[in-house]
């Protein structure tokens, strides 16, 4: 996949070495207290630790983050969230954390509520949701490296690969019949002529902070680059089905969490 090309809006690939290395990273790690489908998810024990801090846990795995802060309305996930060592500098006013309440929203209150001066000493802000507990620290190092190549890039997005190509499965019923999904879909006769399809599977969102203070709407209406994960661990917890399954995937060695290698109380040694 070949590299946008940068427009010179921000010459950072141009910095001195010593000097983008200094650019600091914000990691927000959102945690809503009131899940409906699996509530208590965040707390809930995931292979020996609340699911919250596989995320926190990781972190302290990425040499690019310089501070990890939990956005929650619960005083138990703080509580919790603490005990791993992460920040909770603030509790989520309520009318941030209904069901519909948009994660852009969130973001943009995380940045704003640190002030502009605390705020501007950081480059970028990735967003790390608890319920994508597979990633490994390679994701940030090459997100945040490929992110700073790219001056023109708003931000990096991992994505995966679907497991069906939505041009060839992907229908809807229209007028009570069965329609594609995308138009000019049927123009598609060989699996091999498809183009390269992904999903976004909210592992990693990782954005420059100008970006997050300028776009007041939707981050999907920025410029932004696609890092791949293998499906496998692009997993995404909402349910207690997907809660359980991804657990046994840890349990048996299919995706390893490389902070856990080393703490005995892990049930995954098991």
């Amino acid at each position: 996949r070949s590299e946008p090309q940068p427009t010179g809006e921000r010459n950072l690939s141009g910095m001195p070495e010593l000097m983008r290395q200094r650019a600091k990273l914000l990691a927000v790690v959102p945690a809503r207290g009131g899940s409906k489908a699996l509530p208590g998810k965040n707390t809930r024990p995931f292979v020996g630790f609340p699911l919250i801090a596989h995320t926190i846990l990781f972190t302290k795995m990425c040499t690019q983050i310089d501070r990890c802060i939990v956005s929650t309305d619960d005083s138990a996930i703080a509580d919790v969230a603490r005990h791993f060592g992460a920040e909770v500098p603030f509790l989520r006013p309520l009318a941030l954390a209904q069901d519909d309440t948009p994660m852009w929203a969130v973001v943009r209150h995380a940045l704003a509520w640190m002030g502009s001066e605390e705020a501007g000493r950081y480059e970028a802000l990735v967003l790390l949701d608890p319920t994508s507990p597979a990633r490994e620290p390679a994701d940030v190092a090459v997100a945040w490296s490929r992110l700073q190549e790219c001056p023109s890039a708003d931000g990096i997005i991992s994505v995966s690969r679907p497991v069906f190509h939505p041009l060839w499965h992907a229908v809807i019923e229209r007028d009570g019949w069965m329609a594609d999904l995308v138009d000019g879909a049927a123009s598609f006769h060989r699996r091999q002529d498809l183009p390269p399809a992904y999903q976004i599977n909210g592992s990693l969102y990782l954005w420059r902070t100008e970006f997050v203070r300028r776009q007041e709407d939707s981050w999907r209406q920025g410029r932004h680059l696609l890092y791949e994960v293998p499906a496998l661990r692009a997993m995404s917890i909402d349910t207690l089905e997907e809660f359980e399954q991804a657990q046994q995937l840890v349990r048996h060695g299919l995706v390893t969490l490389p902070w856990l290698q080393d703490r005995q109380q892990c049930t995954c040694v098991r």
